[in-house]
Order: structure tokens, then C-alpha cells, then sequence
């Protein structure tokens, strides 16, 4: 071996920085090492360039539970999100854990001496093989080789610059340009006044269907007066426990009374359309949640819409032309820029092979116990966040389980568990639910599945989480430990 490790985690995004912290502050006895693919840790945030970029959920939740937000505005941009990373990489002294340039090719588990065999290939492009007692997935869910990139009819044909938000070019010179946004999720509507403002001559943002999407005060005036009065620590406690309830209360809703939220979500954006826009472009087919709902600061995007300084057009592609896009409707759209917001790729455990004595994992056949490990996998746990909150509270959760389990594992002498498949409990959707968005739909084949009951059932509430995972046992009938051989001879075994 190259490298012998207690805890491999693999990934250095928000998921991998948080999971270290908290083993760090309640696990001291156990040593882990962290792989990353990239040259500097964050993940989504180091990755995305785009103008504009910036969180969709609130900082006072989408910060983690140890450290708080110190700034009031509401969402942060994605400089300022990387730089708070990157405290919390300073503080804990989690940089010489790194492995920057480190892909994991394939991981093996070998049953005979309970432990990960993992290939890897380092920054030289030289193979490594480490040897891990525990594996963490802290990867995300998306592929960052690629997003998902439709082929339109006679793309080829377009003279100008077509471009995807996950690649953006540096340095892009869109000024006084004629820009078209394919897309009505969360990049495509932060592009759009980004660009707007940034000098772009039009912008227009195509879509297929229209979105939800809420306006929020981009400064969360009660934090910022609490503040005055309560410690910081305080401040952001109270901050951080009012927007989870109403987070949730705002999910619950929709889904009791989704007429009623419609309504208001739609009479919200009416008001600030001011009867400049046509209301058809922003009322969905669907109702609120079952697909992830939008927000944007300060109706940015209305205003920019009401200025005329950008538009919108619900329709369908015909094809692409030399200068722009043809529509079904039949018209057409100028541009020099066209930019393909039209999601991401869905992609469990970073693409890694991962293996169980030589039996490839097919994510889509397990579930997860508990939210956090898969089923009928040793000695493995991944993070997969919230659909409908910050993704940065399920990683608090699942950290703090993990924790847990560890101890209990020192306590009681153990090198191995596993949470064998309930097939009984198993149902054909995924741990996403019931949401319909389209980059969930297009991965069924790889999410783990849902299931009917506890612990196999992904809540997707993080108010239940954090009572459930605080108050789990790990002798509950399901969990299966053991102990590794006293010395083995035996020599482990590589899948490649």
C-alpha cells in the first residue's frame, strides 16, 4: 500500500470541510485524510464562475452549525461562500489534510480484512493504492466533467458563442452583446439580471416552462438588529432556528394547502411585474415544491425584467440558426451569446468504480440507512443534502451521526458495520421523493432508492433528522458489526 488511512473522505466541498471539522472536535482518536479532485477545496464553489453566482438558500442555514455567519445579507455570492470555506479550513487546520489533485479511480471493499482498497491517480497522473478503514462520499450529486447539455437541432450552424454556466470562460466579453439564457432554474434566473447589469446590450431568458420563484430581502433586517442587543452567537442561533421553521413551515404548506401557496407566490410576482411582463411566463403547470422552488434578492430579476433591459419567452426550439435561435412559435431570437442553463448531471460518489469484493455497487439498487449509509455496503457513508433546504444541514446531521457511530464502534472494539437491505421496505422512487425536477428524473438509474419506513425512509426534514439521527441507536436489530481479523496474511484485493 502507499498509504494506509483511518477515514478516507473524498471530496473537499462543503460536505468533506464540514464532516472534518466535526471529527476533528468529537473524534480526536480517529485520523482521516481528505482526496480532491481539484486544485483548491469548495466543491460548487470553486468550480462555478458564472456572473452572479451565489447561494439559493438563506447563510444563516446554509452555514454550518459551529460556525456562524457573521455577514446580514440574506444570500451570499459564491467569493464570499468559498472564503467562508475557507475559515473554516484555516481554523481546524484541515489544508495538510488535503489531497488536492487526488481522483479516486475505484474503491474495493475486502470483506476478509474489512478494509477499503482505493486506486487512485495523484496530480503526476501517477496510480496510488491506498488502504481506508471507513470511506466518506462528500462528492455531491452533479458530475463536474459535465452538465447535462441537450442536442439542439443544428447547433452546429450557430457562429456565435455557446456556452454552459458550469464551464463559463474567462474573462467573457458580453458587453453590448445580444445574450440568450436557455433555462428557468436558479442559474439561469441569476444570470439574467447579472448580465444584465454587467453591460450585456439584451438579454432574454428562454424557457420551456415557467418556475416558481419567490422574492426574498437580500439583508435579514431581525439578524442584524438582534445583533445589538444579543451576543453573535446568539443572534445566529436565533436567526438560524426562525428560518428552518419557516422553511419548513413554507414547504409543509405547500404541500397541505398547494392552491393556496400558488396564489400567493403568483399575486407576490404579479405585484412586482407591475403588468410589464405577461403573467403567462411565470405561472407553472405544477404546484409549488413539487419541483425546487426559486428565490431571488430584492426581485432583481423582476426589475430587470421591467426595465426592458432583459425579457423572457416561454416557447419551444425549433433549431438553432446562424445568428440565433428559431422558435416553434415562429419567431426568432437574435444572439451573440447563447448560454445553455439547462441543468446539471446527476453523478453518485463522483463517478468513482466502487466495488465489494469485486461486485460492482449499483446505487440504484440500495437505500440508505438512516439517510447516510448505503445498504449492504461496509463501512461506507455518503452525504446526499436537503431538496428543499440548505444542503449545509443535512451534512451537520449526518457529521454528527457519524461521530457517533465511531465512538460506538471504539467503544465496543469494532472495525466493521453494515445495514443489510430491507427488500420489504424498498419502493421504485428515489431518496428525492416526489420531486419532478427534470435532472432528478433523468437519474433514476443512480440514486439510491426511497423507503417506507424508518430508517430506510429519506424525510427530507431536517427538524425530524436531527431528533431521529440525535436519538439513534446502533443496536437496533439492523446494523450488523464485526470485528476485523487479529492478522491477516491474506493480501487485499485491487479492483481496477
Amino acid at each position: 500500500m502507499d498509504k494506509q488511512v483511518d477515514i478516507l473522505i473524498v471530496g473537499a466541498g462543503i460536505s468533506g470541510i464540514g464532516i472534518a471539522a466535526h471529527l476533528i472536535k468529537n473524534n480526536p482518536n480517529r485520523k482521516f485524510e481528505i482526496l480532491e479532485r481539484r486544485k483548491s477545496f469548495g466543491g460548487t464553489w470553486d468550480l462555478f464562475k458564472y456572473p452572479g453566482i451565489r447561494s439559493d438558500s438563506d447563510m444563516s442555514t446554509f452555514g454550518y452549525n459551529f460556525k456562524p455567519w457573521r455577514k446580514a445579507n440574506v444570500l451570499a455570492d459564491g467569493a464570499s461562500i468559498k472564503g467562508y470555506l475557507g475559515e473554516v479550513v484555516s481554523e481546524y487546520n484541515i489544508n495538510e489534510k488535503i489531497h488536492f489533485e487526488h481522483r479516486v479511480l475505484s474503491a474495493n471493499y475486502d470483506t476478509s480484512i474489512k478494509k477499503w482498497i482505493v486506486e487512485i491517480e495523484d496530480q503526476n497522473e501517477k496510480k496510488q493504492t491506498w488502504q481506508a478503514n471507513f470511506v466518506l462520499g462528500c462528492t455531491g450529486y452533479y458530475n463536474y466533467d459535465q452538465g447535462f447539455q441537450p442536442d439542439f437541432p443544428n447547433q452546429h450552424k450557430f457562429k456565435g458563442q455557446l456556452i454552459h454556466p458550469q464551464f463559463w470562460p474567462e474573462n467573457l466579453d458580453y458587453t453590448g452583446k445580444k445574450v440568450v439564457i436557455i433555462g428557468s432554474g436558479a442559474t439561469a434566473i441569476t444570470l439574467v439580471p447579472a448580465m444584465a447589469k454587467g453591460g450585456a446590450g439584451h438579454v432574454t431568458m428562454l424557457q420551456r416552462s415557467p418556475t416558481y420563484i419567490a422574492s426574498i430581502p437580500s439583508i435579514d433586517f431581525v439578524y442584524d438588529k438582534t445583533r445589538k442587543f444579543m451576543t453573535e452567537d446568539m443572534a445566529y442561533k436565533f436567526t438560524r432556528a426562525r428560518n428552518i421553521g419557516m422553511q419548513r413551515a413554507i414547504f409543509a404548506l405547500s404541500k397541505k394547502q398547494p392552491q393556496l401557496v400558488r396564489k400567493l407566490l403568483l399575486k407576490s410576482i404579479e405585484m412586482q411585474l407591475k403588468g410589464k411582463v405577461d403573467m403567462k411566463h411565470f405561472t407553472p403547470s405544477y404546484n409549488p415544491w413539487d419541483q425546487r422552488l426559486c428565490v431571488v434578492p430584492d426581485g432583481d430579476l423582476f426589475k430587470i425584467l421591467r426595465s426592458g433591459k432583459a425579457s423572457v419567452e416561454t416557447d419551444h426550439i425549433e433549431s438553432f440558426t446562424e445568428n440565433g435561435i428559431q422558435l416553434k412559435s415562429g419567431k426568432h431570437l437574435d444572439a451573440d451569446i447563447i448560454v445553455s442553463a439547462t441543468g446539471l448531471e446527476i453523478q453518485i460518489m463522483g463517478g468513482i468504480k466502487a466495488t465489494v469484493d469485486g461486485q460492482p455497487i449499483k446505487t440504484s439498487e440500495h437505500m440508505l440507512y438512516n439517510g447516510v449509509m448505503v445498504s449492504d455496503v461496509p463501512n461506507m457513508a455518503m452525504v446526499i443534502g436537503y431538496v428543499n433546504a440548505s444542503w449545509t444541514l443535512k451534512v451537520d446531521v449526518v457529521a454528527d451521526y457519524i461521530c457517533r457511530l465511531f465512538k460506538y464502534m471504539d467503544q465496543n472494539g469494532y472495525d466493521e458495520v453494515v445495514a443489510p437491505t430491507d427488500h420489504s421496505a424498498m419502493l421504485d422512487e428515489t431518496v428525492m421523493g416526489e420531486m419532478s425536477s427534470g435532472y432528478i428524473a433523468r437519474a433514476a438509474d443512480q440514486l439510491p432508492k426511497q423507503g417506507t419506513k424508518a430508517p430506510w425512509m429519506a424525510t427530507h426534514n431536517y427538524l425530524a433528522d436531527r431528533k431521529d439521527l440525535k436519538n439513534a441507536t446502533f443496536n437496533d436489530g439492523i446494523l450488523k458489526f464485526a470485528k476485523a481479523p487479529a492478522q491477516s496474511v491474506k493480501k487485499p484485493k485491487l479492483v481496477s
